[in-house]
């Protein structure tokens, strides 16, 4: 279900023309048969728009009660909150926080709060799910104003989009610094058990690895390159390979627009472990040019397009790089 709250036409039309040439996976029909469009594009009335909202919501519980597993998109839940805040103007009503009702955080609040999973009433047991993703797009990119603070305070996730990784033509454009999820510690727990305790270390280190090289970035910026360490060059071209090979993702690719939690746990492990090897290989002497452009490296980057029946090409990654690292420090360390 997708909720056209209150964006320009053109956007509309966009969708009205893309998804009927989107092929849904498991029937190979047009996506467009199992899609609702609700169009209410900034041009219509404002109480239309506070309406669209409520009525994609229901149609969403209608197909969840019928044991579908329902994706619901509100673009955007600003423009929604913004039609929220006329209407209360006309009633005259008193102003909360940039003028907008003093109830805007509960109105947001009843909205998310009808996702969920339900089993439904009846005597087949069937069970129904409606995930909720609003988009929001606050003026200026504020994230401090009305709106925003009071879907965080809502929602249990956060993903933020940055205008600079989408320039650099790196998708999706999640900014991982500045997103992030509280439902980490059940989802490790689980993830914990299915692959023997890694997941929730390899999880952290890589979220360590990213937060220094924003560190290291700025130290690069007034310095240059040369003043780090050689451990510090290898956690930036660590934290390379995690943008670049495992968070950058092509969804127009057949094999890359969609992985596993295996594939990535196996992906994510292979890149800490050429970290682990670099590092040490760093300490015997290796050549920091030479280790960053082992024939391995290629490999890693090209995980991504390892089908899911061919894991164990990712597997045999870890073998081949410790193979060329020892070659490198038998060739004669760094000279």
């Amino acid at each position: 279900v997708y909720i056209g709250c209150g964006e320009r036409g053109n956007e509309m039309t966009d969708v009205l023309r893309e998804f009927p040439e989107l092929k849904d996976p498991r029937s190979g029909q047009p996506l467009m048969k199992r899609t609702v469009l609700i169009a209410n594009t900034s041009n219509m009335p404002v109480a239309a728009r506070e309406a669209s909202v409520y009525t994609g919501i229901s149609i969403a519980e209608y197909y969840r009660d019928m044991g579908y597993s329902v994706a619901l998109m509100a673009d955007s839940t600003s423009r929604w909150a913004e039609a929220l805040r006329e209407m209360s103007g006309r009633l005259e009503e008193m102003p909360g926080e940039e003028g907008y009702p003093a109830y805007l955080g509960t109105r947001l609040a009843s909205f998310y709060e009808r996702a969920g999973r339900a089993i439904c009433l009846g005597g087949d047991g069937r069970e129904g799910s409606v995930s909720v993703i609003g988009a929001v797009s606050p003026p200026g990119g504020d994230l401090s104003e009305p709106v925003t603070q009071n879907t965080l305070r809502v929602t249990k996730v956060f993903w933020g989009l940055d205008a600079n990784l989408a320039y650099q033509r790196h998708f999706p454009a999640i900014n991982w610094l500045n997103s992030y999820s509280l439902y980490t510690n059940k989802l490790d727990e689980y993830w914990d058990a299915k692959f023997d305790a890694e997941w929730t270390p390899a999880r952290v280190e890589a979220m360590t690895l990213l937060e220094e090289e924003s560190s290291l970035k700025e130290i690069v910026q007034l310095v240059g390159m040369d003043a780090l360490s050689r451990n510090e060059r290898m956690t930036m071209e660590t934290a390379k390979s995690l943008r670049e090979d495992f968070l950058h993702q092509n969804a127009f690719n057949d094999v890359d627009t969609y992985t596993s939690m295996e594939k990535q746990f196996k992906m994510l492990s292979t890149i800490l472990k050429f970290h682990h090897a670099g590092l040490e290989a760093l300490q015997s002497g290796a050549e920091m040019n030479k280790l960053f452009n082992l024939p391995v490296r290629e490999k890693i980057a090209r995980m991504g397009l390892v089908g899911e029946q061919e894991l164990e090409k990712i597997d045999a990654l870890e073998g081949e790089m410790r193979d060329e690292i020892a070659q490198l420090l038998a060739s004669g360390g760094d000279k």
